[in-house]
């Protein structure tokens, strides 16, 4: 949890019982409201104190150039960063003329609660003014999953002691002032006053706001609208400017009564429609909530919500926190992608404005599987989206002089923004990542009609690219050389295995869905001769292994590569991006993030059991994780190979990244896909599942912290609950027609009659490989308070990893080195997370 006493662990809430400055930013995040199209950060009502006031619209943006030294061809030309759109949830009130500030007067009582069942955000204060008068202020914020424009707020404060005087002051507001920039490159370029004034007015107490950005040519529009209700000296005014509008609400309050607003605002935006029109649909979305009412905006939510969690909830018996974070973790991920209808999903969110609100290869390969196996139609407007953005793809493959289509590192509208070539374009394997987001929703959900309209398209453009990025060797393998995979420690690399074999199911699936779809594969230009192609390059695909280690190569020659001086690398100098030049990071065996080990994951069905195990023991040592992404990897694949305890280690790590601030970026909104692979970690690591083919394969195992894991799935207009304990697994068909599953190799065929119920077989016992940096153990061992016999254990582990990662023949294999724990696995994450390094993201 938040490192603070004010916040407790509750399993269907975040509850924040104290008001501190110390963790306003990261509070801000985690209390933050969206619904994949209106984000709204978790600012206070009256806007201040603020650590970064936040409200975002899916796709709003602002170019500015991008600067380059020394230019180069193919480099692009503009980046884009999110704006802070017009904020509509402000709310100021004034006590006998005295600003209700949390900084002045004494603040009795503050609380605050994110209801993770109903999608509300709750306040309730006590507030002394400096010349001692006190009101009591409740508020409850939503942005509604139903009515994808709106968003609400209901305000109502009441005098505690005293006849008081009350004004409330309800605004939009466009151009807020931002904190001044720092420099961090995770953070947002913040861009100042970037919304022209086009139209403003205020009628009765409606509101309306419609700005133009200068250099993106985008119009947005905010409206809003009141009901008010309290005692007979009520009075309201509204007025606007430019930049604001305001309806001002005042009353004389004795103690009993109460003034209670409703807020309901309605934002849009268009690159290509007129002022009129924008500003009529937020108009006519204001009246559709007005229509529907606060109760019935917040009875709406309750339902939808009812129905995504019959569906998608995960029970987890044995760690409170882990229980309370994964709902935690799935909650912001629907909001993240809930109502982006054919939008990026961002890798904050609409929590921030970190990575300047870019998507990156995150989406498809973390958030992505969470929502196909919990609420599919996101998935497919998501990839609707990337769809929409061939024609750029098209053209940037153009430009690279390759064929089909090359989809952008990172971006909000489709174009690529990366100003790093070697961590950026060059990191092509987000287009096998696409079309293994296409391969898993079709399996997922039989949809043959986006895979006809949508599904092939994206399939044939990634296959093309891959055919004319590689070559054949004289020998007839199939090479894809300068490529950066998921590890940015290494950089232009030749046959990147992850790479590789992704392109090879990207191949093979693009063959796949002509053969099924023939109309549509002509359409395109599809023909015989291209799919024998595709066919050849993926039987010939070249996987680099190293048979002395009986290891695979991240790439080609990697294992002949210099280990890395982690003996010699001190916890302050992680990050090592920030510390050391790529030149010298590119030349070392380093890992940022998993790699190797991911390809284990995603690409399962190319390696046997004994080569994981093998791979995964070589590669966790040399894996520093500078990255949010490799937590949730690292623990399907510790778990799948026997690691139990450290698979229990890294996902605490990945489920607690926001809520304990273990990258110390918080602040600049939510790690999206580390809180997408908390449910991974649990479904994947612990419940076992892998969806290659057509049929779901589970493998469920616990680790002895946890004495229950129960989860659910979509798969096929069906609804399956799978129930593990320590020895047993219970699969039970919830909704839909018979279906068959997996389980240890075993077909199971379930209908609603019955549940069926199987013994959990227990992994082959191993010494787990270190959980840190190799150089880093000794540390850990004393931050853990081990024993001189486990310190023993370290050293000789230490020793180990030097030795294998140096291609010693007479290596004793690191998987064989005896290790121990101590203390649970609770206090080893704990010790273990203290001096972590924080996520930076040069490129991501």
């Amino acid at each position: 949890m938040i490192s603070h006493t004010a916040y407790a662990v509750e399993p269907w809430c975040l509850r924040e019982t104290e008001f501190n400055l110390d963790v306003l930013a990261q509070s801000e995040s985690v209390f933050s409201l969206s619904n994949g199209h209106v984000g709204w950060r978790g600012n206070l009502d009256e806007g201040e104190p603020h650590a970064l006031p936040g409200s975002y619209l899916n796709g709003v943006h602002e170019q500015h150039p991008l600067p380059y030294a020394e230019a180069g061809y193919g480099f692009p030309e503009s980046g884009q960063t999110v704006i802070n759109v017009t904020n509509g949830k402000l709310i100021r009130l004034l006590v006998d003329d005295e600003p209700f500030d949390l900084r002045y007067g004494r603040l009795r009582s503050h609380e605050r609660v994110l209801d993770l069942r109903r999608g509300l955000l709750h306040r309730v204060c006590e507030w002394t003014s400096p010349v001692g008068r006190t009101v009591r202020v409740r508020s409850t914020r939503l942005v509604s999953f139903t009515q994808r424009a709106i968003a609400a707020v209901a305000y109502e404060v009441e005098p505690v002691d005293a006849r008081t005087n009350v004004v409330v002051q309800s605004e939009i507001v466009a151009n807020e002032q931002l904190p001044a920039f720092v420099g961090d490159p995770r953070a947002g370029a913040a861009l100042k006053s970037c919304l022209r004034p086009e139209e403003h007015f205020a009628i009765d107490m409606r509101l309306c706001l419609v700005h133009s950005t200068a250099r993106s040519s985008q119009r947005v529009a905010a409206a809003a609208d009141h009901v008010v209700q309290g005692p007979e000296s009520v009075r309201t005014t509204s007025e606007s400017t430019d930049d604001v509008g305001r309806v001002t609400v005042t009353a004389v309050l004795d103690p009993g009564e109460s003034l209670r607003i409703e807020k309901f605002v309605s934002y849009g935006w268009s690159g290509i429609r007129s002022l009129p029109a924008v500003r009529d649909q937020v108009e006519a979305a204001l009246a559709g909530a007005r229509s529907t009412g606060w109760q019935g905006l917040v009875d709406q939510q309750r339902e939808y919500l009812d129905g995504f969690w019959r569906h998608a909830d995960i029970e987890v018996d044995g760690d409170a926190e882990i229980q309370q974070a994964v709902r935690f973790a799935i909650f912001h991920v629907l909001q993240a992608g809930n109502r982006a209808e054919q939008r990026a999903i961002p890798a904050k969110g609409l929590t921030g404005s970190g990575y300047d609100g870019h998507s990156f290869w995150d989406t498809e390969t973390f958030v992505l599987p969470l929502l196909t196996y919990t609420s599919p139609n996101c998935v497919a407007e998501a990839l609707h989206w990337r769809q929409d953005t061939l024609p750029t793809a098209r053209a940037r493959a153009r430009q690279l002089g390759l064929r089909g289509a090359a989809f952008p590192w990172r971006t909000i509208n489709g174009a690529e923004c990366s100003g790093y070539w070697p961590a950026g374009t060059a990191a092509f394997h987000i287009n096998a990542d696409i079309a293994a987001a296409v391969v898993r929703y079709v399996s997922a959900t039989g949809d043959t009609d986006f895979e006809r309209e949508a599904g092939v398209e994206l399939l044939v453009e990634t296959a093309r690219l891959w055919h004319s990025l590689g070559h054949h060797d004289s020998g007839g393998r199939f090479h894809i050389d300068g490529v950066t995979g998921p590890d940015e420690y290494s950089a232009l690399a030749n046959d990147n295995t992850y790479t590789n074999l992704m392109a090879r199911a990207n191949l093979q699936a693009a063959v796949d869905a002509a053969e099924r779809h023939p109309a549509q594969a002509a359409a395109l230009g599809v023909d015989e001769e291209e799919t024998a192609d595709w066919r050849d390059a993926a039987k010939a695909m070249a996987v680099p292994y190293n048979r002395a280690l009986g290891v695979h190569e991240q790439s080609a020659g990697y294992t002949a590569l210099g280990v890395w001086d982690f003996a010699g690398t001190p916890t302050e100098q992680y990050p090592l991006m920030l510390h050391f030049p790529y030149f010298d990071l590119y030349r070392k065996q380093v890992v940022k993030q998993a790699d190797l080990v991911l390809s284990m994951f995603l690409c399962g069905d190319a390696f046997e059991d004994d080569q994981k195990a093998r791979n995964f023991a070589y590669y966790e040592p040399l894996t520093v994780r500078d990255s949010s992404l490799s937590a949730c990897v690292q623990c399907v694949m510790a778990a799948e190979v026997g690691h139990l305890r450290l698979a229990y280690d890294y996902l605490g790590e990945a489920a607690l990244i926001d809520l304990a601030d273990l990258q110390k970026n918080t602040r600049d909104g939510l790690h999206i896909a580390s809180l997408a692979g908390t449910w991974i970690g649990l479904v994947a690591g612990f419940g076992g599942m892998r969806d290659h083919g057509d049929v779901l394969h589970f493998a469920p195992r616990l680790p002895e912290k946890l004495s229950r894991l129960a989860f659910s799935v979509l798969f096929r207009q069906r609804c399956l609950r799978v129930d593990v304990t320590g020895s047993q697994v219970t699969y039970a068909l919830l909704e839909g027609e018979p279906l068959q599953v997996s389980h240890c190799g075993e077909v199971i065929t379930l209908a609603k009659e019955g549940p069926q119920t199987r013994p959990v077989e227990k992994p082959t016992a191993c010494p787990s490989p270190p959980n840190r940096r190799a150089g880093d153990l000794r540390h850990a061992a004393e931050l853990r308070g081990a024993d001189e016999g486990e310190s023993a254990a370290f050293e000789v582990l230490v020793d180990a990893v030097g030795q294998v990662s140096a291609g010693r023949a007479d290596a004793q294999p690191v998987a064989q080195v005896p290790f121990a724990g101590a203390g649970s696995p609770r206090q080893t994450v704990r010790a273990l997370r203290s001096p972590f390094p924080p996520d930076r993201k040069s490129e991501r």
